[in-house]
């Protein structure tokens, strides 16, 4: 696939009101010539273009939300969640707005107009590897939960060494049999069938949270207390006898949770590819993908989290999952649920991808056209790549988050912040406009967060404590 074609059409990409006002005056000689785009013409419905960017926002971190709830109370939570989405669609807004300035709908090649050559670079790699630590973490839950589900619908008490139950065997058969064949798509709106069944299991694991909430007594959840916090590190917040819901709550995980929220909606380096695919795209039409999609999520996340949280209070374990095992390890309910879970994490694999092999092309290929070979070649390293870091890399999770400490802020909040205030020019709107000062302080904020992020993980690594953020 081509991911650095642009499609092309009669009206203008261009969002500042200069140029909306210029289409209308076509007999000035001194009008704004008209973007325009090359000749590639999206074919994905709007519908399968929010299946494919929901697919890209929902990730792993959504089993850890009830856990942060836990830590911030609901009403906190609500409005960190709420932020958050409004931050991630301005930053779309942000990321759409330059991109359709300069007729550009690739981000690497809006690093290119901002910063040249190196800022081309430095948005590729940072894409590459937010993408390669999030198909790992994706890759991971396979390897750690597809044999115990496996080993539970055999009925099997413990893992007994068969292949079959061997993680590692069955990452790359998973890999080879479901993900590269998808991956080997020409193009991203192919997925969006496989991105509309991925969604619709993590409905279902929504579902389930949903129902256990009215079949799991609180006290039941209090009982099985003692023996995690006697077998397993993972921490359990102030107060856990208490079934009552806090509404504030402020404890020494309530700022090291912002980060599970805070990333929970990174689609951005799937957000232009998916544009360029859009039928009849304009950038209104994808900004009203990119809202549709991020308030799906974000009434997915919420009632997950609450409901979540409403059955296990202050004893939710950071990986929600694992919790209700602690109630019922042979719960065939919970079983179908990881089974679902599993199903939606692989068929995003594909997915993310797409910009990781676009990014490479527009690396070291930049002027090529499409060819096949190319594209199986990087498909394939990519995932066997990743395997390899799956399979022998043990600390693995260590280096994810350093990954994501640094590219997840960078990609929605850093970059599009300082392309907007690069690429659109001083004599459109000035340095000190509304419009680039906001820019400026979005970029700012995601500092911010990065420091604060780096932080909690050297703080972990110092203390020698094993906490879980929540990949994306």
């Amino acid at each position: 696939m081509e991911l650095n074609k642009m499609n092309g059409h009669s009206r203008s990409d261009g969002f500042d009101n200069l140029a909306e006002q210029e289409e209308f005056l076509p007999h000035k000689t001194s009008a704004k010539k008209e973007k325009q785009f090359t000749d590639f013409e999206g074919k994905t419905s709007f519908g399968m273009s929010i299946f494919n960017l929901s697919n890209a926002i929902m990730g792993s971190g959504i089993l850890g939300l009830a856990f942060a709830m836990s830590n911030t109370g609901v009403i906190l939570f609500i409005i960190l969640l709420l932020c958050i989405a409004i931050l991630s669609a301005y930053s779309i807004h942000l990321l759409l707005k330059s991109a359709g300035f300069v007729g550009i709908r690739a981000y690497e090649q809006l690093g290119n107009r901002a910063f040249g050559r190196p800022g081309k670079i430095l948005a590729a790699c940072i894409i590459t590897m937010h993408n390669i630590g999030a198909m790992s973490s994706y890759l991971f839950i396979v390897k750690s939960e597809l044999p115990l589900v496996i080993q539970a619908f055999l009925g099997k008490q413990e893992n007994t060494g068969e292949w079959f139950l061997n993680g590692n065997n069955l990452i790359i058969i998973v890999s080879v049999g479901i993900i590269l064949p998808l991956a080997l798509m020409k193009q991203l709106g192919y997925l969006g069938y496989t991105s509309g069944f991925s969604l619709s299991c993590m409905v279902f694991f929504l579902i389930s949270v949903i129902y256990k909430k009215f079949n799991i007594p609180c006290q039941l959840t209090h009982e099985n207390q003692t023996l995690a916090n006697n077998h397993t590190d993972i921490h359990i917040s102030d107060n856990s006898t208490d079934c009552e819901a806090k509404l504030f709550t402020i404890n020494s995980q309530t700022a090291y949770t912002i980060p599970i929220v805070a990333f929970a909606f990174v689609c951005h380096p799937e957000v232009l590819p998916i544009y360029t695919e859009l039928r009849h795209a304009t950038k209104k039409r994808m900004q009203a993908v990119a809202n549709v999609s991020i308030l799906a999520m974000f009434v997915m996340y919420l009632l997950t989290a609450l409901f979540g949280y409403l059955t296990f209070f202050g004893s939710v374990e950071s990986e929600l999952l694992h919790t209700y095992s602690r109630v019922d390890p042979l719960d065939v309910l919970i079983l179908c649920v990881r089974l679902a879970v599993l199903i939606a994490v692989t068929l995003t694999v594909p997915v993310v991808l797409f910009p990781i092999r676009r990014a490479l092309l527009q690396i070291f290929f930049p002027d090529k056209p499409f060819h096949w070979a190319r594209h199986i070649l990087i498909a394939f390293c990519c995932i066997f790549l990743v395997n390899l870091l799956v399979i022998f890399v043990p600390t693995i999770r260590d280096i994810f988050g350093i990954m994501g400490a640094t590219t997840a802020p960078s990609l929605i909040f850093i970059l599009p912040g300082i392309f907007y205030i690069r690429i659109v020019p001083e004599d459109q709107e000035p340095l000190m406009s509304r419009s680039k000062i906001q820019a400026a302080c979005f970029a700012a904020t995601g500092f911010v967060f990065m420091v604060m992020s780096l932080s909690f993980i050297i703080i972990d690594w110092v203390s020698g404590e094993t906490r879980s953020i929540g990949a994306h």
